[in-house]
């Protein structure tokens, strides 16, 4: 919205600044961050209130969590409302990336404040069915991949780029938009597999968001990209503003999630996030580095389908618990531990992400 300034500059002045992604991109960061340090308390104190007992907790799991019993669940829409106002306000409202990557966070936030409230109003850890939250969750997907395929530039539509392999393309054709459908709906349920613990999953989430808005800032410009030899898509810079307000975001809520958490995100949060991961790949064409970047919701999820399978085939389990990091608790490692030592792994996973940009 604030773009529309430099329409009011004659080159020179500070309407100028409005014209520079990265300008744009720190005011978001700081209205989401300020956003949520202003209106975090007033929320939790909301969320207490209309939920008496809070977030259900599960009884089979880990004994040191039955002490959270009471913590208000649904955190998540501090991160969302941040970051929509913010984007709202810096972004260019005319980008149809933009568009793409708000359309699946505020579906996926939706699916999941379903949930939550089903959980919160049943007092149940069940809330809505798992298969219908995975059929919507799979046609919000669909529309998305399909908008992102017709803004794509003509070489690179429908196209999946590999990274290290410079100038690599692989026509996906029509399987371009179920590909796309998995790359996001598994990142939403990934990274809803890793919020378990205080603070686990939203760092790692600004770590991966920071990670795709340079990627995001790289392939939106002509001369960037070319330095780098990865694919221009024109208009994906704009993705950075989306980012950088996720982290500032995100930011303010971890002031209140950190442990022990005063409010937990909620699968309105996770689900929302992760979405919202999927689809800035999925626009800027690094479907693939997301996988390296977001790593450890990867494994989060791969230990969940480890361990099912395994269970059904020999009645054993592979892990004392899963997710992973419940299993990490199960062998007496600290909750701060836990988390502090992924948020490390993130770091180092993004760093190698990050990398892959300049290896070809």
């Amino acid at each position: 919205m604030l773009y529309w300034l430099t329409g009011l500059s004659d080159g020179g002045d500070v309407f100028n600044l409005f014209r520079y992604i990265t300008f744009r991109a720190g005011g978001a960061f700081f209205t989401a961050l300020v956003f949520g340090f202003l209106f975090g308390r007033p929320l939790i104190d909301l969320l207490r209130r209309r939920q008496g007992k809070g977030q259900p907790i599960r009884n089979d799991g880990p004994a040191s969590h039955l002490a959270k019993a009471g913590t208000p669940t649904m955190g998540g829409l501090l991160i969302l409302s941040a970051l929509m106002v913010s984007t709202l306000l810096w972004a260019r409202l005319d980008n149809g990336y933009v568009w793409i990557v708000m359309g699946v966070t505020i579906g996926f936030g939706l699916i999941g404040f379903a949930d939550d409230y089903a959980k919160v109003t049943k007092q149940s850890s069940k809330g809505v069915s798992s298969r219908v939250r995975f059929l919507l969750g799979l046609g919000l997907a669909a529309v998305a991949a399909a908008f992102a395929a017709h803004l794509h530039p003509e070489g690179l539509s429908n196209q999946l780029a590999l990274p290290v392999f410079k100038d690599v393309l692989i026509n996906l054709g029509w399987f371009f938009v179920p590909f796309s459908m998995v790359v996001i709906v598994g990142a939403a349920n990934a990274v809803n597999l890793t919020d378990g613990l205080d603070g686990l999953a939203v760092m790692p989430v600004m770590i991966a968001a920071g990670t795709l808005g340079l990627i995001a800032y790289f392939v939106g410009r002509f001369d960037f990209s070319a330095y780098l030899g990865v694919h221009f898509v024109p208009g994906a810079g704009e993705l950075f503003i989306f980012t950088a307000a996720l982290i500032g975001g995100g930011l303010g809520f971890l002031w209140y999630n950190a442990p022990p958490a005063a409010v937990f995100m909620g699968d309105t949060g996770s689900l929302a996030l992760g979405g919202a991961l999927g689809a800035v790949a999925v626009c800027t064409k690094h479907e693939i580095v997301l996988a390296i970047v977001g790593g450890l919701f990867v494994v989060e999820a791969l230990s969940v389908i480890i361990q099912v399978l395994y269970f059904k085939r020999t009645g054993r389990r592979v892990f004392l618990m899963a997710p992973i990091h419940h299993h990490f608790e199960k062998k007496g490692w600290a909750e701060p531990q836990i988390v502090i030592r992924f948020w490390i792994i993130s770091l180092i996973l993004a760093l190698i992400g990050l990398a892959t940009l300049k290896l070809r």
